[in-house]
């Protein structure tokens, strides 16, 4: 995809050429790198927009820089890192980028994809999904490698309260208002609520556990399915096991399709979130304020996961892998620690984390007053 939306650039310049009055920037996606060299050919600026985070960044940026390959050709758990990044992250070898674990030196793709990713690092600015509080060490170190303080936190940028399944595009078995009207009828910090996005399918083996384990915990939940899609084998993923839905019934919500996450984690009952850390999904549980449950499974969640557990202490890290199965005993025991003393103290960070990303876009706030610098110099008739 990365490769194929390069095809554009000569239909961009056209219609840049003729247009009577053409953009005086490009704000683009960091998978379009490309958009860097375009803008200066045509004489403008582009700004790289990441939708992950400056941590993940941090670290990606560095893979394709250095490229670091593996002394060991065998071994996936070989460690890797880079200590001038803040924290000094080491990751094993399978849970780097699969893009760059799938890299071919002197392959016309691997390389164009390589350049892309570098020429993020080239562009005239940066912009992230992040604020200060959250990740101000990774934004003052890219300010520092890259040699300029062109790098803006706008975040956290979130979906409306009120947005629902049919603006979203996806279908969901249960309404808004049944969610709402069981989380209701919970005590505070009872309910786990349990998601892995809009990507990841859980494999059968992996729902029976979850299911099981949460079937043996004793405690409240909302978990949200996701069925096999295109390229899943629908016998083999996404199947609830049979009769679990009876056994938990009024214990536990099971919502097939869409969920109304931002609600579900801002209500009062809800106190953990089983989440795999795609971005969107730590930022959305910071502003709630409900500490975290970790399986990350891909990408950069992997990395997102070692901030919130290892760098914040707002979660702790449950399972890794998107083929790892969780066992239920192993879950149900991480479950009953969410009632603990230290339980609480996490969620008293992870509050006071939200605190700082509402006080971040709330006029005068950091992220607030960095979006209006960049609406500056976006509106500056300027060249690169």
């Amino acid at each position: 995809m990365m490769c194929a939306l390069a095809d554009l650039h000569n239909p961009i310049v056209h219609w840049f050429r003729n247009h009577p009055s053409p953009p005086s920037a490009i704000v683009s996606d960091m998978f379009v790198g490309w958009t860097h060299h375009l803008a200066r050919h045509l004489g403008i600026r582009r700004y790289a927009f990441f939708p992950s985070g400056a941590f993940a960044i941090s670290f990606i940026y560095s893979l394709w820089r250095e490229m670091p390959q593996r002394e060991n050709y065998g071994d996936d758990n070989e460690m890797v890192g880079f200590p001038r990044v803040p924290s000094s992250p080491f990751y094993p070898w399978w849970q780097l980028s699969p893009v760059f674990r799938s890299y071919v030196k002197g392959d016309p793709n691997s390389e164009f994809i390589r350049d892309s990713f570098l020429a993020n690092g080239s562009s005239y600015g940066l912009v992230f999904n992040s604020f200060g509080g959250l990740e101000g060490a990774y934004l003052e170190y890219l300010k520092k490698e890259l040699g300029n303080d062109r790098v803006w936190s706008i975040g956290p940028v979130l979906p409306s309260d009120d947005v629902g399944p049919n603006e979203r595009g996806r279908s969901s078995s249960t309404s808004i208002s049944e969610i709402l009207s069981w989380l209701d009828t919970c005590q505070d910090h009872s309910v786990v609520y349990v998601c892995f996005g809009s990507q990841a399918v859980l494999t059968n083996k992996q729902m029976k556990e979850l299911a099981l384990g949460l079937e043996q915990s004793g405690v409240k939940f909302i978990l949200a399915v996701k069925g096999a899609t295109k390229g899943h084998v629908e016998e083999d993923y996404g199947s609830i096991p049979l009769g679990f839905e009876d056994r938990v019934a009024g214990r536990g919500l099971v919502i097939k399709g869409w969920a109304p996450q931002v609600l579900i984690l801002r209500h009062r009952a809800v106190c953990a979130f089983l989440t795999h850390c795609g971005w969107n999904s730590t930022l959305e549980s910071i502003v709630a304020g409900t500490p975290m449950l970790a399986w990350p499974m891909s990408a950069d969640q992997f990395i997102n996961a070692s901030l919130l557990v290892d760098q914040l202490d707002v979660a702790i890290r449950v399972c890794e892998g998107a083929e790892t199965v969780l066992d239920s005993n192993d879950l149900a025991q991480h479950l009953a620690k969410i009632t603990s003393e230290k339980w609480t103290k996490r969620r008293a960070r992870a509050v006071a984390l939200g605190k700082a990303a509402m006080d971040a876009i709330t006029e005068g706030g950091s992220s607030f007053n960095e979006l209006g610098d960049i609406v500056m110099h976006l509106s500056e008739k300027c060249t690169t």
